[in-house]
Protein backbone atom coordinates (compact mmCIF):
# COMPACT_ATOMS: atom_id res chain seq x y z
CA UNK A 1 0.00 0.00 0.00
CA UNK A 2 1.48 3.39 -0.92
CA UNK A 3 0.94 6.79 0.66
CA UNK A 4 -1.10 9.37 -1.20
CA UNK A 5 1.18 11.31 -3.57
CA UNK A 6 0.14 14.68 -2.12
CA UNK A 7 1.81 13.75 1.21
CA UNK A 8 5.07 12.28 -0.11
CA UNK A 9 7.05 15.39 1.04
CA UNK A 10 5.10 16.11 4.24
CA UNK A 11 7.09 16.09 7.47
CA UNK A 12 6.40 17.06 11.09
CA UNK A 13 7.92 16.66 14.53
CA UNK A 14 6.57 14.25 17.07
CA UNK A 15 7.33 12.66 20.42
CA UNK A 16 8.32 9.03 20.03
CA UNK A 17 8.31 6.45 22.83
CA UNK A 18 10.02 3.20 21.80
CA UNK A 19 8.71 1.24 24.80
CA UNK A 20 6.27 2.08 27.61
CA UNK A 21 9.27 2.56 29.95
CA UNK A 22 11.32 4.71 27.55
CA UNK A 23 11.50 8.48 27.65
CA UNK A 24 9.71 10.51 25.03
CA UNK A 25 12.03 11.55 22.24
CA UNK A 26 11.54 14.25 19.66
CA UNK A 27 11.74 12.84 16.15
CA UNK A 28 10.98 13.82 12.55
CA UNK A 29 7.94 12.03 11.10
CA UNK A 30 7.66 11.68 7.31
CA UNK A 31 5.82 9.56 4.73
CA UNK A 32 7.58 6.82 2.78
CA UNK A 33 6.12 4.85 -0.13
CA UNK A 34 4.48 2.39 2.23
CA UNK A 35 5.75 3.38 5.67
CA UNK A 36 5.78 6.17 8.16
CA UNK A 37 9.45 6.98 8.84
CA UNK A 38 10.74 8.15 12.23
CA UNK A 39 14.17 9.81 12.10
CA UNK A 40 16.30 11.61 14.62
CA UNK A 41 17.07 15.32 14.13
CA UNK A 42 20.44 14.20 12.78
CA UNK A 43 18.52 12.18 10.13
CA UNK A 44 19.27 8.80 11.66
CA UNK A 45 16.57 6.25 10.93
CA UNK A 46 14.93 5.14 14.18
CA UNK A 47 11.85 3.22 13.08
CA UNK A 48 9.64 2.49 10.08
CA UNK A 49 5.95 1.81 10.56
CA UNK A 50 3.86 0.07 7.95
CA UNK A 51 1.07 2.42 6.92
CA UNK A 52 -1.31 -0.51 6.61
CA UNK A 53 -0.78 -1.44 10.28
CA UNK A 54 -0.88 1.98 11.98
CA UNK A 55 -3.60 2.55 14.60
CA UNK A 56 -4.71 5.77 16.31
CA UNK A 57 -5.06 5.22 20.04
CA UNK A 58 -6.96 8.39 21.01
CA UNK A 59 -9.38 9.22 18.21
CA UNK A 60 -10.69 12.79 18.46
CA UNK A 61 -8.09 13.97 21.00
CA UNK A 62 -4.97 16.06 20.45
CA UNK A 63 -2.10 15.51 20.41
CA UNK A 64 -2.88 12.44 18.35
CA UNK A 65 -1.23 9.23 19.49
CA UNK A 66 -0.44 6.57 16.91
CA UNK A 67 0.99 3.06 17.27
CA UNK A 68 2.45 0.75 14.63
CA UNK A 69 0.24 -2.16 15.71
CA UNK A 70 -2.58 -3.17 18.04
CA UNK A 71 -0.13 -3.75 20.89
CA UNK A 72 0.46 -0.03 21.42
CA UNK A 73 3.80 -0.46 23.24
CA UNK A 74 5.54 1.83 20.76
CA UNK A 75 3.87 5.21 20.17
CA UNK A 76 4.24 8.59 18.53
CA UNK A 77 2.51 11.77 19.67
CA UNK A 78 1.86 14.36 16.96
CA UNK A 79 0.23 17.76 17.49
CA UNK A 80 0.73 19.05 13.95
CA UNK A 81 -2.83 19.17 12.62
CA UNK A 82 -1.74 18.91 8.98
CA UNK A 83 0.29 15.77 9.67
CA UNK A 84 -2.49 14.23 11.76
CA UNK A 85 -5.04 14.97 9.04
CA UNK A 86 -2.69 13.49 6.43
CA UNK A 87 -2.15 10.29 8.43
CA UNK A 88 -5.91 9.94 9.01
CA UNK A 89 -6.60 10.43 5.30
CA UNK A 90 -4.03 7.82 4.33
CA UNK A 91 -5.38 5.36 6.91
CA UNK A 92 -8.92 5.98 5.65
CA UNK A 93 -7.80 5.27 2.08
CA UNK A 94 -6.09 2.09 3.24
CA UNK A 95 -9.20 0.93 5.09
CA UNK A 96 -11.34 1.50 1.98
CA UNK A 97 -8.93 -0.51 -0.14
CA UNK A 98 -8.90 -3.26 2.45
CA UNK A 99 -12.69 -3.45 2.30
CA UNK A 100 -12.63 -4.33 -1.39
CA UNK A 101 -11.77 -8.01 -0.88
CA UNK A 102 -14.94 -8.27 1.20
CA UNK A 103 -16.96 -6.70 -1.58
CA UNK A 104 -15.17 -8.89 -4.05
CA UNK A 105 -16.02 -11.98 -2.02
CA UNK A 106 -19.63 -10.85 -1.85
CA UNK A 107 -19.68 -10.27 -5.59
CA UNK A 108 -18.11 -13.68 -6.17
CA UNK A 109 -20.68 -15.35 -3.92
CA UNK A 110 -23.55 -13.62 -5.72
CA UNK A 111 -22.02 -14.50 -9.09
CA UNK A 112 -21.66 -18.13 -8.00
CA UNK A 113 -25.28 -18.24 -6.87
CA UNK A 114 -26.45 -16.74 -10.14
CA UNK A 115 -24.28 -19.17 -12.09
CA UNK A 116 -25.70 -22.09 -10.12
CA UNK A 117 -29.22 -20.82 -10.75
CA UNK A 118 -28.46 -20.50 -14.45
CA UNK A 119 -27.09 -24.03 -14.51
CA UNK A 120 -30.19 -25.32 -12.75
CA UNK A 121 -32.46 -23.38 -15.11
CA UNK A 122 -30.75 -23.95 -18.46
CA UNK A 123 -27.99 -26.55 -18.37
CA UNK A 124 -29.42 -29.15 -15.97
CA UNK A 125 -32.73 -29.75 -17.80
CA UNK A 126 -30.89 -30.09 -21.10
CA UNK A 127 -28.32 -32.42 -19.56
CA UNK A 128 -31.03 -34.60 -18.01
CA UNK A 129 -32.97 -34.70 -21.27
CA UNK A 130 -29.86 -35.58 -23.25
CA UNK A 131 -28.90 -38.35 -20.85
CA UNK A 132 -32.44 -39.74 -20.72
CA UNK A 133 -32.73 -39.91 -24.51
CA UNK A 134 -29.20 -41.22 -25.00
CA UNK A 135 -29.49 -44.25 -22.71
CA UNK A 136 -33.15 -45.08 -23.44
CA UNK A 137 -33.33 -48.60 -24.90
CA UNK A 138 -35.33 -49.30 -28.05
CA UNK A 139 -37.83 -51.48 -26.18
CA UNK A 140 -38.63 -48.60 -23.82
CA UNK A 141 -39.01 -46.20 -26.72
CA UNK A 142 -41.42 -48.63 -28.36
CA UNK A 143 -43.47 -48.97 -25.15
CA UNK A 144 -43.69 -45.20 -24.70
CA UNK A 145 -44.82 -44.87 -28.32
CA UNK A 146 -47.46 -47.56 -27.80
CA UNK A 147 -48.74 -45.93 -24.59
CA UNK A 148 -48.82 -42.53 -26.29
CA UNK A 149 -50.79 -43.98 -29.22
CA UNK A 150 -53.39 -45.26 -26.75
CA UNK A 151 -53.72 -41.77 -25.25
CA UNK A 152 -54.07 -40.24 -28.72
CA UNK A 153 -56.79 -42.76 -29.61
CA UNK A 154 -58.81 -41.55 -26.62
CA UNK A 155 -58.54 -38.02 -28.01
CA UNK A 156 -58.57 -38.46 -31.78
CA UNK A 157 -60.44 -41.67 -32.35
CA UNK A 158 -59.36 -45.24 -32.94
CA UNK A 159 -57.06 -46.52 -35.64
CA UNK A 160 -58.53 -47.96 -38.83
CA UNK A 161 -57.99 -51.71 -38.92
CA UNK A 162 -59.52 -53.22 -42.03
CA UNK A 163 -57.51 -56.42 -42.47
CA UNK A 164 -56.71 -55.89 -46.15
CA UNK A 165 -56.08 -52.20 -45.63
CA UNK A 166 -53.61 -52.87 -42.79
CA UNK A 167 -51.77 -55.37 -44.97
CA UNK A 168 -51.50 -52.85 -47.81
CA UNK A 169 -50.28 -50.15 -45.41
CA UNK A 170 -47.60 -52.54 -44.18
CA UNK A 171 -46.55 -53.18 -47.78
CA UNK A 172 -46.19 -49.42 -48.26
CA UNK A 173 -44.05 -49.15 -45.11
CA UNK A 174 -41.78 -51.95 -46.31
CA UNK A 175 -41.61 -50.42 -49.80
CA UNK A 176 -40.37 -47.08 -48.44
CA UNK A 177 -37.79 -48.78 -46.18
CA UNK A 178 -37.11 -45.57 -44.29
CA UNK A 179 -33.99 -45.89 -42.13
CA UNK A 180 -33.61 -44.78 -38.56
CA UNK A 181 -32.59 -41.17 -37.90
CA UNK A 182 -28.86 -40.57 -38.09
CA UNK A 183 -28.98 -37.76 -35.52
CA UNK A 184 -30.48 -39.71 -32.61
CA UNK A 185 -31.43 -43.20 -31.46
CA UNK A 186 -35.08 -43.50 -32.47
CA UNK A 187 -35.36 -46.69 -34.56
CA UNK A 188 -36.25 -47.10 -38.22
CA UNK A 189 -39.90 -46.77 -39.22
CA UNK A 190 -41.63 -49.79 -37.67
CA UNK A 191 -45.33 -49.04 -37.80
CA UNK A 192 -47.73 -46.82 -39.75
CA UNK A 193 -51.34 -46.41 -38.63
CA UNK A 194 -54.34 -44.48 -39.95
CA UNK A 195 -56.60 -42.60 -37.51
CA UNK A 196 -60.31 -42.16 -38.10
CA UNK A 197 -60.41 -38.55 -36.86
CA UNK A 198 -58.83 -35.88 -34.69
CA UNK A 199 -55.51 -35.57 -36.52
CA UNK A 200 -54.80 -32.82 -39.01
CA UNK A 201 -52.40 -34.67 -41.31
CA UNK A 202 -49.63 -36.82 -39.81
CA UNK A 203 -47.71 -37.33 -36.60
CA UNK A 204 -44.67 -39.26 -35.41
CA UNK A 205 -44.34 -41.04 -32.06
CA UNK A 206 -41.35 -42.59 -30.28
CA UNK A 207 -40.37 -46.10 -31.30
CA UNK A 208 -40.69 -45.61 -35.06
CA UNK A 209 -44.45 -44.97 -35.26
CA UNK A 210 -46.11 -42.66 -37.79
CA UNK A 211 -49.82 -41.79 -37.74
CA UNK A 212 -51.85 -40.57 -40.73
CA UNK A 213 -55.22 -38.91 -40.96
CA UNK A 214 -57.67 -41.05 -42.98
CA UNK A 215 -57.98 -38.26 -45.56
CA UNK A 216 -54.41 -38.94 -46.68
CA UNK A 217 -55.45 -42.36 -48.02
CA UNK A 218 -59.05 -41.65 -48.95
CA UNK A 219 -58.96 -38.28 -50.70
CA UNK A 220 -56.24 -38.83 -53.30
CA UNK A 221 -55.90 -40.99 -56.38
CA UNK A 222 -52.16 -41.57 -56.14
CA UNK A 223 -50.31 -43.61 -53.47
CA UNK A 224 -47.34 -41.29 -53.96
CA UNK A 225 -49.29 -38.69 -51.93
CA UNK A 226 -49.58 -40.99 -48.93
CA UNK A 227 -45.96 -42.02 -49.36
CA UNK A 228 -44.97 -38.35 -49.48
CA UNK A 229 -46.66 -37.58 -46.16
CA UNK A 230 -44.94 -40.57 -44.56
CA UNK A 231 -41.57 -39.42 -45.93
CA UNK A 232 -42.11 -35.87 -44.67
CA UNK A 233 -43.09 -37.10 -41.20
CA UNK A 234 -40.08 -39.36 -41.07
CA UNK A 235 -37.90 -36.33 -41.86
CA UNK A 236 -39.51 -34.45 -38.97
CA UNK A 237 -38.61 -37.16 -36.50
CA UNK A 238 -35.11 -37.35 -37.96
CA UNK A 239 -34.77 -33.63 -37.31
CA UNK A 240 -35.97 -33.91 -33.73
CA UNK A 241 -36.01 -36.94 -31.46
CA UNK A 242 -39.68 -37.45 -30.48
CA UNK A 243 -38.60 -38.36 -26.93
CA UNK A 244 -36.57 -35.16 -26.62
CA UNK A 245 -39.47 -33.09 -27.95
CA UNK A 246 -41.78 -34.66 -25.37
CA UNK A 247 -39.36 -34.06 -22.49
CA UNK A 248 -38.92 -30.44 -23.56
CA UNK A 249 -42.64 -29.97 -23.10
CA UNK A 250 -43.01 -31.98 -19.89
CA UNK A 251 -40.04 -30.49 -18.06
CA UNK A 252 -37.17 -31.62 -15.85
CA UNK A 253 -39.22 -33.84 -13.52
CA UNK A 254 -40.32 -36.04 -16.43
CA UNK A 255 -36.72 -36.30 -17.65
CA UNK A 256 -35.55 -37.32 -14.19
CA UNK A 257 -38.36 -39.85 -13.84
CA UNK A 258 -37.61 -41.37 -17.24
CA UNK A 259 -33.92 -41.52 -16.43
CA UNK A 260 -34.46 -43.28 -13.08
CA UNK A 261 -37.51 -45.47 -13.81
CA UNK A 262 -37.64 -45.74 -17.61
CA UNK A 263 -41.28 -44.60 -17.59
CA UNK A 264 -43.48 -41.61 -18.38
CA UNK A 265 -46.56 -41.44 -16.17
CA UNK A 266 -50.06 -41.46 -17.65
CA UNK A 267 -50.79 -37.83 -16.75
CA UNK A 268 -47.69 -36.63 -18.60
CA UNK A 269 -48.46 -38.82 -21.61
CA UNK A 270 -51.98 -37.38 -21.73
CA UNK A 271 -50.62 -33.83 -21.52
CA UNK A 272 -48.22 -34.46 -24.39
CA UNK A 273 -50.89 -36.20 -26.48
CA UNK A 274 -53.26 -33.25 -26.06
CA UNK A 275 -50.50 -30.89 -27.14
CA UNK A 276 -49.20 -32.65 -30.25
CA UNK A 277 -52.54 -33.51 -31.89
CA UNK A 278 -53.40 -29.80 -32.04
CA UNK A 279 -50.02 -28.34 -33.03
CA UNK A 280 -49.10 -27.48 -36.64
CA UNK A 281 -46.39 -29.64 -38.12
CA UNK A 282 -43.19 -27.85 -39.23
CA UNK A 283 -42.28 -28.46 -42.84
CA UNK A 284 -38.94 -30.10 -43.67
CA UNK A 285 -36.75 -28.17 -46.05
CA UNK A 286 -37.27 -28.60 -49.77
CA UNK A 287 -33.70 -29.89 -50.09
CA UNK A 288 -34.29 -32.58 -47.46
CA UNK A 289 -37.60 -33.59 -49.04
CA UNK A 290 -36.18 -33.83 -52.55
CA UNK A 291 -33.27 -35.94 -51.32
CA UNK A 292 -35.65 -38.28 -49.48
CA UNK A 293 -37.92 -38.60 -52.54
CA UNK A 294 -34.87 -39.36 -54.64
CA UNK A 295 -33.58 -41.99 -52.18
CA UNK A 296 -36.93 -43.77 -51.86
CA UNK A 297 -37.87 -43.60 -55.54
CA UNK A 298 -41.07 -41.64 -54.92
CA UNK A 299 -42.35 -38.75 -57.04
CA UNK A 300 -42.48 -35.41 -55.27
CA UNK A 301 -45.06 -33.77 -57.56
CA UNK A 302 -48.20 -35.59 -56.29
CA UNK A 303 -47.26 -34.69 -52.70
CA UNK A 304 -46.56 -31.09 -53.68
CA UNK A 305 -49.99 -30.70 -55.35
CA UNK A 306 -51.66 -32.29 -52.31
CA UNK A 307 -50.01 -29.74 -50.03
CA UNK A 308 -50.99 -26.79 -52.21
CA UNK A 309 -53.51 -27.30 -55.05
CA UNK A 310 -52.34 -24.01 -56.59
CA UNK A 311 -48.71 -25.17 -56.65
CA UNK A 312 -47.52 -21.69 -55.66
CA UNK A 313 -45.86 -22.59 -52.35
CA UNK A 314 -44.62 -26.00 -53.49
CA UNK A 315 -43.27 -25.05 -56.90
CA UNK A 316 -39.64 -25.95 -55.96
CA UNK A 317 -40.75 -29.53 -55.23
CA UNK A 318 -42.57 -29.74 -58.54
CA UNK A 319 -39.80 -28.23 -60.65
CA UNK A 320 -37.02 -30.30 -59.01
CA UNK A 321 -38.94 -33.56 -58.73
CA UNK A 322 -36.24 -36.28 -59.00
CA UNK A 323 -38.76 -38.57 -60.75
CA UNK A 324 -40.92 -36.24 -62.85
CA UNK A 325 -42.21 -38.89 -65.26
CA UNK A 326 -42.62 -42.13 -63.35
CA UNK A 327 -41.28 -44.02 -60.37
CA UNK A 328 -38.32 -46.30 -60.91
CA UNK A 329 -40.18 -48.69 -58.65
CA UNK A 330 -43.92 -48.89 -58.13
CA UNK A 331 -44.94 -47.39 -54.79
CA UNK A 332 -47.97 -49.60 -54.41
CA UNK A 333 -49.92 -51.78 -56.84
CA UNK A 334 -53.39 -50.66 -57.87
CA UNK A 335 -55.01 -53.51 -55.94
CA UNK A 336 -53.12 -52.69 -52.76
CA UNK A 337 -53.85 -48.98 -53.17
CA UNK A 338 -57.59 -49.69 -53.44
CA UNK A 339 -57.42 -51.89 -50.34
CA UNK A 340 -55.50 -49.18 -48.45
CA UNK A 341 -58.15 -46.60 -49.35
CA UNK A 342 -60.78 -48.79 -47.66
CA UNK A 343 -58.79 -49.26 -44.46
CA UNK A 344 -61.38 -47.32 -42.43
CA UNK A 345 -64.44 -49.04 -43.92
CA UNK A 346 -64.75 -51.48 -41.02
Amino acid sequence: MTALKEYERLEATGLWRETPQAQLREVIVSFGSSTLSLNSKSDTALSHWSLAAIRRLNKGTMPAIFAPDDDGSETIEIDDEDMVAAIEKVLSAIRKRKSRPGRLRKTMVITSILAAAALATFWLPQALRYQATRVLPAVTRAQIGKNLLEEIQHLAGSTCESHNGVRSLEKLRIRLALPGPASHSDPALRHVAVLRSGLNTSLNLPGGIILLNRSLVEDFEDPDVTAGYIIAEDLRRSKRDPIAAMLDHLGMSASLRLLTTGKINARDLRSWAEFIVTQPRPMPSNAALLQAFSDTGVRATPYAWALDPTGETTLPLIEADPWPDQNPRLVLSDDNWVRLQTICDQ
